[in-house]
């Protein structure tokens, strides 16, 4: 069965047979109409869900209704389009990586889902936890992929935005004034906490690692894994380190579209300040998206080039909008790439794997254990 131009993909977990999106033999395929209910359905209770949990979504979506009829259309299709550039670019060097860690095992359509939908929950999950949802998704279809192997990988595809990100942080800190006060007022406050919290951050990291050595030195190999690309500096350059340039300069692009909706001046201070402000409230928060401390940031990086309110304005419409593009952006990968099957199979057989190696962890627990001694008469 076809979603769209790429036929739904069978998802190959590590422990078992390709799923297939296929109906069982003498078994009727569920009828259209009755998908569309459960559909319905589902939106339905994951907005009461969300509503019990004090996410009011009706006021999200009537922000997202002024701030589609305050802006005019050509600003909102530009931001679309980079942003839809800056995640096609990053999922390319995503895949590109686990191709070389990976030979063989990976697809760009699942990698290109799998980061869609991490950049998606990342809008709106605390503490980017989206990024761990894609870890864990990748590790399900690609067949010998780990998770230390992941976190490989995603030091890898950090390097340039680290780089690029040290240079932006840099030129914040040195031109606009307050923002290593925003940055980091708790460690300005606090500075002993700080210190206490390192120390004993420290004696639980050391307290770890000689606890789980051996487990640390299988856990070092299979990370390798990610890294196998680096071996390779043409490959890196050409296939994660421009893509993610490539990403890098849309996301400039996303900030020039909407300062130029609110008619902020476009400058090259102004554009790298807000630049700098968003990855570091992204970096520091644990809100999600940056929520909040976003805003903060954004004031005092344009509070030369405009008013606070205008400044305020300006990051909600943004943050808005690419939160709303990115979720639809998702949710359409991953029914195009999945299939409407695929994504339930996923999470059963994710579930059925995890309920199987923790019984597998306690039964060789048991078996380690050594049995009483008889009582001697």
């Amino acid at each position: 069965m076809q979603t769209g131009v790429w036929p739904a993909l069978p998802i190959v977990p590590r422990w078992g047979m390709p799923i297939h999106d296929e109906p069982t033999p003498g078994v009727e395929r569920g009828h259209p109409i009755r998908r569309i209910l459960c559909i319905v359905a589902f939106v339905v209770a994951a907005g009461a869900l969300a509503s019990l949990l004090g996410w009011d979504i009706r006021g999200w979506f009537e922000r997202l209704w002024d701030t589609l009829s305050t802006i005019s259309a050509e600003y909102i299709v530009a931001a679309i389009i980079a942003q839809t550039v800056k995640t096609t670019a990053t999922a390319f060097a995503w895949y590109s990586i686990l191709r070389y860690a990976y030979a063989g095992e990976v697809r760009f359509q699942q990698v290109f889902a799998a980061y869609a939908a991490c950049v998606g929950l990342n809008c709106v999950l605390p503490a980017n936890l989206g990024t761990i949802v894609m870890f864990i998704m990748l590790t399900t279809v690609i067949a010998s992929a780990t998770f230390a192997g992941m976190i490989g990988g995603f030091l890898v595809q950090k390097i340039f935005f680290t780089l690029a990100a040290c240079f932006v942080w840099l030129y914040l800190f040195l031109t606009v004034r307050g923002s290593f006060d925003i940055s980091f007022e708790f460690i300005k406050n606090n500075p002993w906490a700080l210190v206490a919290l390192l120390v004993a951050g420290g004696a639980l990291l050391l307290v770890a690692i000689r606890s789980f050595w051996p487990r640390v030195l299988k856990w070092w190999d299979q990370a390798k894994d990610g890294g196998q690309i680096l071996a390779h500096p043409g490959a890196y350059f050409g296939r994660v380190f421009l893509p993610e340039f490539v990403a890098w300069m849309a996301g400039l692009v996303i900030v020039a579209v909407f300062m130029a909706a609110y008619a902020i001046p476009v400058t090259f201070h102004s554009v790298m300040a807000v630049t700098g402000s968003n990855s570091i409230s992204n970096t520091v928060s644990v809100t999600p998206g940056g929520a909040g401390i976003n805003q903060a940031f954004n004031v005092a990086a344009l509070s030369e080039v405009t008013d606070s309110s205008t400044a305020t304005a300006y990051s909600l419409a943004q943050q808005i909008v690419t939160t709303a593009w990115s979720l639809l952006f998702a949710l359409i990968l991953m029914i195009w790439v999945f299939g409407w099957g695929g994504g339930k199979a996923l999470l059963e057989e994710s579930y059925a794997e995890a309920k199987r190696r923790t019984e597998a962890q306690r039964a060789a627990g048991n078996a380690a254990t050594p049995a009483p001694e008889a009582a001697i008469p």
